[in-house]
């Protein structure tokens, strides 16, 4: 597949997009076989993007994503790892970790030597002739719509367990008519909307701005 991008699923040139969008589809070869991204509608998906393989940040994130598999599968939610090296590099690196850290990748890293993926995805401007911004994370929701877009600088190493926390919250408040406030994990108390009318604020009380709902402590 000279493309990994289906030209038919491709996101809008040089429109990036933003939180609410429906995420760009692609199709495209990884470590595992062909993935199109529509074929995982129904589960929660966490796109991490990383400029090449066998850099040490990197591998440090996918030694805690591995680590980390089983909860995001039991939260519902598919891991795809994206980089720009090809399909025989993501190869390579994966077997390397295994070889020297003994650590088997369990997800898909997509392969995108056309950078046509993370351009579709806004990680790279339609000039940019190297993959050295491609370092985002992207949470997109069973309906195919991005819910959160967190970047990080090629030097620092991104939190698993933040993105667990993350992932979490987003599923509570889909699920709820709630809100998760600062630091907030799964059995912490939530917070409700703020009252929306001068009848509702005087109802709810002094703290209408700040209601909360107790946590089931789990």
């Amino acid at each position: 597949m000279s493309d990994p991008v289906s030209p038919s699923c491709a996101g809008q040139p040089g429109v990036s997009p933003k939180i609410g969008d429906v995420a760009p589809d692609f199709v495209a070869r990884t470590t595992q076989g062909r993935v199109c991204l529509g074929d995982l509608r129904g589960r929660w998906v966490l796109l991490f993007s990383h400029p090449a393989d066998f850099t040490p940040v990197c591998t440090s994130e996918f030694l805690a994503f591995a680590a980390s598999a089983d909860r995001f599968r039991a939260m519902n939610c598919a891991l795809l790892g994206l980089s720009v090296d090809s399909l025989s590099a993501h190869l390579a690196w994966v077997e390397a970790i295994r070889a020297q850290f003994g650590v088997t990748i369990p997800f898909p890293i997509i392969e995108d030597p056309s950078m046509a993926i993370a351009r579709a995805y806004g990680m790279l401007d339609g000039t940019a002739q190297s993959s050295a911004t491609v370092r985002a994370v992207h949470v997109i929701d069973p309906e195919g719509v991005i819910r959160a877009i967190v970047w990080y600088p090629m030097s620092v190493g991104r939190s698993v367990a933040e993105l667990l926390r993350l992932v979490a919250a987003l599923q509570t408040v889909t699920a709820e008519d709630v809100l998760t406030p600062e630091g907030w994990t799964p059995g912490d108390e939530t917070v409700l909307p703020a009252a929306e009318t001068q009848q509702d604020a005087a109802a709810a009380g002094p703290a209408w701005f700040m209601r909360t709902r107790a946590g089931d402590g789990a």
